[in-house]
């Protein structure tokens, strides 16, 4: 099949605007599934996992291949739950073209705003549906304002409603200007009721307003006051969609089964083919400042990007990985250019959600899952053995909530170690430490539900029971201010002593992480000694200084130092980095850092009192209000996550059930003076209980 009519696309919206729903939909109406699966009653076919059948939400994106007219179209079902950004992260990073979903009466709601900001950082050129359109309260134009007012989408109709609500019985298609009904068979042409017929005629004067800008042809027509051909238009929209200058906006009802047709019709018309996305562009391995490009073809050298890993309890782990350039066939080595490591392909599989065909070769453009990888995680780019680069990795934003586990059966300590070991390697977004002095598991991940799914899956999946302690904020700790620290580390115990010394430089690196310089000059501190100083000031971050809690953003420059020709040592010098790292930082106003979230609540006029005053009460910062719809606020700031626990509930109190909020990490801020004693000294007391 040509690549001009591949199309890798995914579907991303705010949770519950009916994503899940629009894919069965799909897959009923391209021929994958006899029958459509619903996500009330867990049968969905994207939703395959226990926890989504349970809960009703996507929680995996999952992919599937399906066929349209003469085109192969992937579909990427991604979650709206933000503990699952990771999701829409890395799907955004490896598909061509989207399909935004809007709930006809919710409109643009907060999660909206997140995908679409982050289809932004990748430009990815997306198209509109407004869902649920037979929904009480279901208002087609009021959404796409919102769109524009919002999003800054430039959103235009291509197609509007006939009724709406109860009395929503199809679409009328604005270039074409085609009426189109429904049935669970079909689509069927009908002629245009006259009352629609006038505002018809005004949609498509905006949307040719629009294009002109665009085309000279068009512009040249509109103002000879002629009609403009529908392919001229339909071209020229194309490639504005594909520029990211509009979003065509389409409508239906995917429950109902009205306008999914139409949606796949406009995702082969409007949405990218590979050939359009063009050449990617990958950094040099041994120089990044020289760049390398790869055009879609399958006579350049073989580079992919592995976006996601799940474990198969019939094939193991599946790597899926989307292809750029070149060919793949089972059994031909390749190259982890991320780890320096080679990779013999084992079997390659299209997978269509829980099903999968073995193929024996895969080129540009594929989405595919490859057996056999050793080495390969999320973000890492495979690449020709002979011809090396390196593709942007995968945004992964930090973790902000902790829980400790612990298996329930002391002999299930190493099963519970193989199964998070397992769960970090196909979750980016989630972390697992161990901390030595209170002899306890901790988890870290993007909020409660990602953490209740994973604790699920560890007893589910891989059989281990766990007790489980109350969610707990994960902080991290910095420094305010520059400080020298000088540290001669020099044991003698008999036989081989140990000796190290170093002088550094700790210095605050606001939002960069850690960073570590060397100026060792005339060899004062051997070359193979270097790595140690790194590696322990390293361990040290991990492990924390002030309250046990990572530390980040810290610049280390390593100034001077002493060595002994026998007594020096990898060990020595890693114990005095840790000991000369330690010191201090403690003299650098050290600080607890929480994470801060940005929370957006909705809620009728009439309680807007009382949502205010309960976020003042929780050390929260308004920044904005602004109309939601007729009668009701969405309220925009800024409020410390662990002031959250308990909020739906309060939130619910206060204003009888009829607000609601969507919070999303924004970054880590230092805690106020009388916080951080408070924490410290509840640290303290737990480490004296854990004593006992």
């Amino acid at each position: 099949m040509p690549l001009t009519k591949l199309r890798n696309i995914g579907i991303a919206a705010h949770i519950d605007a009916g994503k899940t729903t629009v894919t069965e939909r799909i897959l009923f109406y391209t021929g994958i599934n006899r029958k459509m699966g619903e996500v009330h009653d867990g049968q969905a076919t994207m939703d395959f996992m226990k926890q989504e059948q349970e809960r009703g939400i996507t929680i995996a994106s999952a992919a599937i291949s399906c066929r349209w007219q003469d085109s192969q179209i992937n579909i990427i079902d991604t979650p709206g739950h933000v503990d699952f950004t990771i999701e829409v992260e890395r799907s955004l990073r490896v598909i061509d073209g989207m399909v935004a979903l809007f709930c006809a009466v919710g409109g643009v709601e907060p999660q909206s705003e997140t995908v679409w900001n982050q289809a932004d950082r990748y430009r990815v050129p997306r198209i509109a549906f407004v869902n649920k359109m037979d929904r009480t309260g279901a208002e087609f134009m009021d959404v796409v304002s919102q769109m524009n007012e919002f999003l800054d989408a430039k959103a235009i109709p291509f197609q509007i409603p006939m009724g709406a609500e109860e009395d929503f019985v199809g679409v009328i298609d604005i270039i074409e200007r085609k009426a189109f009904t429904f049935d669970d068979e079909g689509r069927y042409e009908i002629d245009m009721p006259e009352e629609y017929k006038e505002n018809v005629e005004k949609q498509r004067m905006a949307l040719v307003e629009m294009l002109a800008d665009f085309d000279e042809e068009i512009m040249e027509l509109y103002f000879a006051e002629q009609d403009i051909p529908v392919d001229l238009l339909k071209k020229v929209a194309r490639k504005a969609t594909l520029k990211l200058m509009v979003t065509p906006v389409f409508c239906g009802s995917a429950y109902k089964n009205k306008g999914v047709q139409l949606l796949l019709d406009a995702v082969i018309d409007y949405l990218p083919s590979p050939i359009d996305i063009g050449a990617v562009v990958g950094m040099d391995v041994d120089d990044p400042e020289k760049s390398h490009t790869r055009n879609p073809s399958i006579h350049e050298p073989f580079s992919a990007l592995a976006f996601k890993l799940i474990n198969d309890p019939f094939v193991g782990q599946q790597t899926f990985v989307r292809i750029f350039s070149g060919q793949i066939k089972s059994g031909m080595p390749i190259l982890n250019s991320t780890k320096g490591k080679k990779e013999r392909l084992g079997r390659i599989f299209r997978i269509s959600a829980k099903d999968r065909e073995e193929i024996s070769e895969a080129g540009p453009g594929d989405i595919v899952a490859l057996i056999g990888m050793k080495v390969t995680k999320t973000g890492d780019t495979l690449c020709d053995m002979d011809h090396k680069l390196y593709l942007e990795n995968i945004h992964v934003p930090p973790t902000v909530i902790e829980l400790k586990v612990t298996p329930a059966k002391r002999k299930d300590q190493s099963k519970l170690g193989e199964a998070l070991a397992k769960l970090a390697n196909e979750d980016p977004s989630f972390n697992v430490r161990y901390d030595d002095e209170t002899e306890e598991t901790i988890i870290s991940g993007m909020g409660e539900l990602h953490l209740e799914i994973i604790v699920d899956r560890i007893k589910h999946e891989f059989g281990v029971e766990v007790v489980v302690g109350e969610p707990a904020v994960a902080l991290r700790e910095t420094l305010k201010v520059e400080i020298e620290s000088n540290y001669k580390h020099s044991k003698q115990t008999g036989g081989k002593g140990q000796y190290a010394h170093i002088v550094m430089r700790l210095e605050p690196n606001p939002g960069k992480g850690y960073e570590f310089v060397n100026k060792i000059k005339g060899g004062v501190i051997p070359n193979e000694f270097i790595p140690s100083v790194d590696k322990g000031i390293k361990k040290t971050l991990q492990e924390g200084v002030l309250a046990g809690y990572p530390v980040v953003d810290v610049k280390v420059v390593l100034l001077d130092g002493s060595h002994h020709a026998v007594d020096s040592s990898d060990r020595a010098f890693q114990t005095c980095a840790s000991i000369c790292f330690k010191q201090g930082f403690m003299k650098a106003m050290p600080t607890l850092l929480e994470p801060m979230m940005k929370i957006e609540v909705n809620t009728p006029d009439d309680y807007i009192g009382g949502v205010v005053g309960n976020l003042n009460k929780r050390r929260g910062n308004i920044e904005s209000m602004r109309r939601h719809r007729k009668g009701s606020q969405k309220l925009l700031g800024f409020v410390p996550l662990m002031e959250m626990f308990g909020y739906a509930t309060q939130l619910r109190n206060v204003s009888s059930g009829r607000a609601n909020y969507s919070m999303e990490f924004y970054n880590y801020s230092p805690v106020t003076k009388g916080v951080q004693e408070e924490l410290l000294k509840k640290k303290e007391e737990e480490k004296r209980e854990g004593a006992r």
